[in-house]
C-alpha cells in the first residue's frame, strides 16, 4: 500500500507586508493553510506579532532572514550595519543568496539569534524555523541553523538531499542527519508558489499539489491580499492570484481528491520536545 500523503501547507514572508499578514490569518481560519513563519527585521513583524497574541492557535514559526530582495523595499540586520558581511553598499542585507557568503558567521548567529529571541519576546509562540529565500541552507550556515534548531527546541525545514531547492554538501548532510537525530520531521519533498507565472490557473495549483510525495511535504506559498503588496513586489499579481485561488473553496476540492492530509508545525515541536 502506498504510503499517505501529508503536507505542510506553508505561509512564507509574514511581517513583510499588511496584505500577507492578514491573507495569513483569514486562509488559516478557513483551514486551507496549516502555518507560516515571519520575518523579524519586517515592517510589519510587530503587526503580525499583535496577530498572533490576539489569535494563539496560530503556528507561526521564525523565517530566518539574512537578504533583502526587492528593489523598493528593504530592510537592514537587527544587530546593525557592522562591517562584517551581512550589508551592502547601501547598508541594507543583500538581495541575493550568494552576496551573503563572505558573512562573518559569529556576526549571523547573533542575527538569527537576535530574530528568534524578538519573535519569542514579542509574544509568538514559536512552532519551527525555515529559511528566506534558502539562504542558511548555504555550507557555511546550515550547521549553525541546525543548532539553532536544537538549542530552542525547535524543528526546522530543511529540504530532502534529492531536492532540487538546494545544493548537495556534507554540511547540510550533517545537519540533515543531526536534526533528524533529534526527532526533526524528515521532508521528502517541497512544492510552491510557481515563481514566474504571473496568472496562474486552478489547474496549475492542482499539478503542483500533486507533487506532493508519499510521506510528508513542504508546501512554501506567498498569499497577500489586495493592500501594500502592489507597492513592494513585481511579481504581486502571482501572490493576489495565489490568495484568490486557495480563498475560493477551490484547494479544498483538491485537497479532498488527492488525498492530502494538511499538518502544521507545531505537532511536530510538541512530539520532538517529549522525547
Amino acid at each position: 500500500m502506498q504510503a499517505g500523503r501529508q503536507v505542510v501547507v506553508h505561509h512564507d514572508d509574514l511581517g513583510a507586508s499588511w496584505s500577507a499578514n492578514m491573507a495569513f490569518l483569514e486562509l488559516c481560519e478557513q483551514g486551507v493553510v496549516t502555518c507560516g513563519s515571519v520575518m523579524v527585521p519586517c515592517p510589519w513583524f510587530p503587526h503580525m506579532a499583535q496577530l498572533a497574541r490576539d489569535n494563539p492557535e496560530l503556528d507561526i514559526g521564525v523565517h530566518l532572514t539574512l537578504t533583502s530582495e526587492f528593489d523598493r523595499f528593504r530592510w537592514r540586520p537587527m544587530t546593525g550595519t557592522a562591517d562584517n558581511g551581512m550589508c551592502d553598499a547601501e547598508g541594507f542585507m543583500p538581495r541575493r543568496v550568494a552576496e551573503t557568503q563572505g558573512a562573518d558567521v559569529a556576526a549571523v548567529e547573533a542575527e538569527l539569534r537576535a530574530q528568534i529571541d524578538a519573535a519569542f519576546a514579542a509574544g509568538i509562540d514559536v512552532t519551527h524555523l525555515d529559511a528566506h529565500m534558502g539562504t542558511v541552507w548555504l555550507p557555511e550556515f546550515v550547521e549553525l541553523y541546525e543548532r539553532l534548531g536544537a538549542d530552542y527546541s525547535l524543528p526546522i525545514f530543511l529540504p530532502g538531499p534529492q531536492d532540487a531547492w538546494v545544493e548537495p554538501s556534507a554540511a547540510l548532510d550533517r545537519a540533515r542527519e543531526r536534526a533528524e537525530s533529534r526527532g526533526n520531521p524528515a521532508f521528502a519533498g517541497v512544492i510552491s508558489t510557481p515563481f514566474g507565472n504571473l496568472s496562474p490557473t486552478a489547474a496549475d495549483y492542482r499539478g503542483i499539489l500533486d507533487w506532493s510525495k508519499p510521506g510528508l511535504t513542504w508546501g512554501a506559498f506567498h498569499f497577500t491580499k489586495p493592500g501594500d503588496i502592489a507597492m513592494i513586489s513585481d511579481d504581486a499579481p502571482l501572490r493576489l492570484a495565489e490568495y484568490e485561488l486557495f480563498r475560493s473553496g477551490a484547494v479544498e476540492e483538491m485537497y479532498a481528491e488527492l488525498g492530502l492530509e494538511l499538518v502544521g508545525m507545531r505537532g511536530f515541536r510538541e512530539q520532538m520536545r517529549a522525547r
